[in-house]
């Protein structure tokens, strides 16, 4: 990928002329483009290097900078060119073993190294970036660095063998929707069906992984983000089988109480803080195609009251506000977070105007990002670690 406003920093030394960049050095904060808040220095934009480095300190100052730069890199550098960036700081300074500075930074770059492994997603574990690493870590074990070696080693074997695992075939979404049995919607309570159904949301979406999301906002491509795509399709694929259910009954007293059944799951959906199929099972039941159709007012006026929480005006300000006031565990509308993103990311400079990274735009990344990797944890603990 090319790198984005990078600047061509240097420093000419002797006759030499030998060319540094922010990798090479220890302070880096001239590079940086700061604003000043409450709270201290804001890092607002800066070269790639120069921001790779202030990633890698590991000082309290920068704790919040540094989970902003994870969250959100992949918008500017891809994951290869920044393991090759960090290599680089790192063999820099790990020779300087009588400046404490130099050795101190080459093990925080190592420490930054350790977590962009541990955030690598399927689409980044290329043949290629799983031969430097452990190219890298056999580099590591002939200098007698066991410790780091073993560290970085296990977290490369434990990131492929739970690739391995998502990679695994999920039987439930090609089976979706086709019965084996000969029961029907009306044979379950509202209850069991909205739990069910929220049980395969929370297992979709908890392997979602947020670097996915990102990714979206920019390519929209189905095969470096597999998990969001396979989450929407769900949801798609859940939208045609709610309506599927009502469209295909002649009768119309049948099909008012399969209408009736989807009703009373959505308040079911609704107090399991399942955002996600509340909304599928709401716009199925808003298509033109069932929408058509004559139905009782009571029922004309519960979908009304229902789809109240979905208003688009004021940019789904009542969702919006009943998402943030929930008590996790909550599955949220996973289109609306996508939408934040892109529009960001539209209405958003990459560069800022003397050609640096633009950062102001990645920290509205993380704010969304962050509530999202929030919502997933909980997902995790509630319905899938037990």
């Amino acid at each position: 990928m090319e790198q984005l406003g990078q600047k061509q920093e240097e420093n000419e030394i002797g006759k030499g002329k030998e060319r540094k960049t922010p990798l090479d050095l220890l302070d880096v904060r001239e590079f940086l483009l700061m604003k000043e808040t409450n709270y201290g220095p804001h890092i607002i934009g800066g070269s790639l290097d120069a921001l790779v480095v202030h990633a890698s300190k590991s000082n309290e100052k920068d704790i919040q900078f540094q989970e902003a730069f994870l969250n959100t890199y992949r918008s500017f550098v891809n994951p290869p060119e920044l393991v090759s960036k960090l290599l680089y700081r790192y063999h820099r300074f790990t020779k300087c073993t009588s400046d404490l500075d130099k050795q101190k930074a080459s093990r925080n770059v190592f420490a930054l190294l350790v977590r962009v492994v541990d955030d690598l997603t399927v689409s980044d574990l290329t043949k290629e970036l799983l031969q430097t690493l452990m190219d890298f870590v056999y580099e590591l074990i002939c200098s007698g660095d066991l410790l780091p070696a073993r560290a970085l080693r296990n977290k490369i074997v434990e990131k492929t063998e739970i690739m391995k695992k998502y990679l695994a075939p999920r039987r439930f979404l090609t089976t979706l929707g086709v019965s084996t049995t000969q029961a029907t919607l009306l044979d379950f309570k509202a209850f069991e069906i909205a739990e069910q159904i929220t049980l395969l949301d929370a297992e979709l979406f908890s392997i979602i992984q947020i670097p996915e999301a990102i990714i979206w906002s920019w390519k929209q491509s189905e095969e470096k983000s597999p998990y969001v795509t396979a989450f929407i399709n769900h949801f798609n694929k859940m939208s045609i089988w709610a309506r599927s259910q009502i469209l295909k009954l002649e009768d119309a007293h049948e099909r008012e109480k399969y209408v009736m059944k989807f009703i009373k799951i959505l308040k079911h959906l609704r107090q399991m803080n399942n955002f996600s199929s509340y909304l599928v099972i709401l716009s199925a039941l808003e298509t033109a195609a069932v929408r058509r159709l004559e139905w009782p007012q009571h029922i004309m006026d519960s979908l009304k009251e229902y789809g109240e929480l979905f208003d688009p005006s004021v940019n789904f300000k009542t969702y919006r506000q009943t998402l943030a006031e929930s008590t996790p565990p909550c599955i949220p509308h996973i289109g609306l977070i996508l939408q934040d993103l892109t529009f960001i990311h539209i209405g958003n400079p990459n560069l800022n105007t003397d050609k640096s990274i633009n950062f102001q735009k990645r920290w509205q990344f993380f704010n969304i990002l962050e509530d999202m990797k929030k919502y997933i944890k909980c997902v995790l603990l509630q319905y899938i670690e037990f």
